[in-house]
């Protein structure tokens, strides 16, 4: 068991030392993809806005019994998943596709003429009908229903019977659009789908500041510890690799060689140079 202790005590001590040894290489690669990661996510991927609007929905109780409208607010609960499924459905983003290819709003609703009619029997104008009044509130965006159905995501909470639409898009007005527009169907149509008749929406969408995919924090984060674990490994393997015999322990231990001792490293100085002596050069002239 201590055997095992002291080798992974060696092992991690060699570690440390591979990495004190080679701790410049390791800051460039480190630094380097964790630039090339900030780079990505602001130069290079395409950035993605998400705008969300908040919608109610639930029963208007005339009753005054605490009850009964505690029953009926349960019973909002337990359709929330209801909603979410229709709110994606076809009927919804059909209708909301149409409105976003010319998006209006009625100014002012339609009237009928009103008459009145006399003793002998004739009617008589008393107010002029006119038609309804729309005015253009943006431009229009042509999008598909298909294509509104993989923008658009739904978020319900717990006991609640509010949920989250969220729309994605490349354009931030559009993911705005988008998710206005589906909650206006949505609120339009709830109506004669089911027996609803109270539709809020609480939190309409506004145009988002910030992008919501790529994350630069998160994508420079990962290209550093990329690069941490890549330089790392590469000095690893390197050196597992490298067969050269470091200390006399490996010929001991591992190949069962005696130690017969050690032969030291010396360095002479440029200095250094060797004289021969008058009597040396005699003796060889003899």
């Amino acid at each position: 068991m201590e055997t095992k202790q002291t080798e992974n005590t060696i092992d991690l001590r060699r570690l440390w030392l591979l990495i004190k040894s080679h701790i410049l290489g390791i800051l460039i690669w480190t630094v380097g993809l964790g630039i090339v990661g900030y780079a990505l996510a602001n130069f290079v991927i395409q950035p993605k806005y998400t705008a969300t609007t908040q919608i109610l929905v639930n029963q208007k109780n005339a009753s005054k019994d605490a009850g009964q409208a505690w029953n009926t607010q349960q019973a909002d609960i337990q359709v929330i998943n209801t909603y979410k499924d229709i709110i994606t459905s076809p009927v919804i983003l059909k209708d909301a596709s149409k409105w976003l290819a010319n998006p209006t709003e009625v100014v002012r609703k339609a009237e009928k003429a009103k008459y009145t009619t006399l003793a002998d029997g004739t009617r008589r104008l008393v107010r002029r009908g006119h038609p309804a009044e729309v005015r253009r509130v943006g431009e229009g965006y042509n999008i598909s229903a298909t294509k509104l159905a993989k923008a658009i995501s739904v978020k319900t909470q717990q006991q609640s019977q509010v949920f989250t639409l969220s729309a994605t898009s490349n354009d931030p007005d559009h993911a705005r659009m988008i998710a206005n527009a589906v909650a206006r169907s949505f609120k339009n149509k709830i109506k004669s789908i089911m027996n609803v008749n109270n539709v809020t929406i609480v939190a309409p969408a506004t145009t988002p500041q910030q992008k919501s995919f790529p994350n630069t924090k998160l994508f420079t984060l990962a290209g550093a510890v990329l690069g941490l674990t890549i330089s790392v490994a590469f000095i690893v393997i390197r050196d597992s690799m490298n067969t050269t015999v470091r200390d006399d322990s490996y010929m001991t231990d591992e190949l069962g060689l005696t130690n017969l001792g050690q032969v030291s490293h010396f360095k002479l100085s440029n200095k250094f140079s060797v004289k021969k002596s008058v009597s040396d050069d005699k003796k060889r002239r003899v």
